[in-house]
């Protein structure tokens, strides 16, 4: 039996499906960072938008989506079916959260050193240096983990089939 064969195949399928959770999971951190991004510069009157915010929030999307299938490689989420989809993720999306907010920490300081700045500083800059900023963007970060998590939860707990169908209705058979 040729074993080298099966070896690819499992390889190349898991890339694909790694590459697709990737691309939905920065899809999903898009949407919700450049709808922040766009409520950002409407409440500061900015005119005319820049659209250099919508680049850096899909940045920021994709890096944070790396970030959280990091987070779930190293801290993979498990469903315990007898406590429920909250209770066993309430600790994984603080866990999560803390990576998010690490990633922002870290964005500082790299945007830092782009102006010339220390990584350091620029980094302790992060929320306007104002705790209770970074308190309100917590919550607000956590706010758009959860339902995430959540839907993961879901699929784990019914599977995958029939979480789609739960959500978007059952796909009459098509005729060939």
């Amino acid at each position: 039996m040729n074993t080298t064969n099966i070896k690819p195949n499992t390889f190349k399928t898991k890339a694909k499906e790694e590459i697709a959770k990737a691309l939905q999971l920065s899809m999903y951190f898009g949407i919700w960072f450049c709808a922040l991004a766009f409520l950002g510069a409407t409440s500061l009157d900015e005119r005319p938008i820049p659209l250099s915010i919508f680049g850096f929030a899909l940045i920021k999307a994709a890096l944070c989506s790396k970030f959280m299938m990091i987070g779930q490689a190293i801290l993979p989420i498990k469903v315990n079916k007898n406590n429920g989809i909250v209770n066993s993720l309430i600790l994984e999306s603080l866990i999560y959260l803390v990576i998010v907010l690490g990633l922002n920490y870290f964005e500082a300081g790299i945007h830092g050193l782009i102006h010339g700045k220390d990584f350091i500083s620029s980094m302790a800059d992060f929320g306007r240096s104002n705790p209770l900023h970074v308190v309100a963007m917590s919550i607000v970060y956590w706010l758009i983990v959860w339902p995430y998590l959540l839907l993961v939860g879901f699929r784990l707990a019914i599977g995958s089939t029939a979480t789609l169908e739960i959500l978007f209705g059952n796909k009459p058979p098509s005729s060939k």
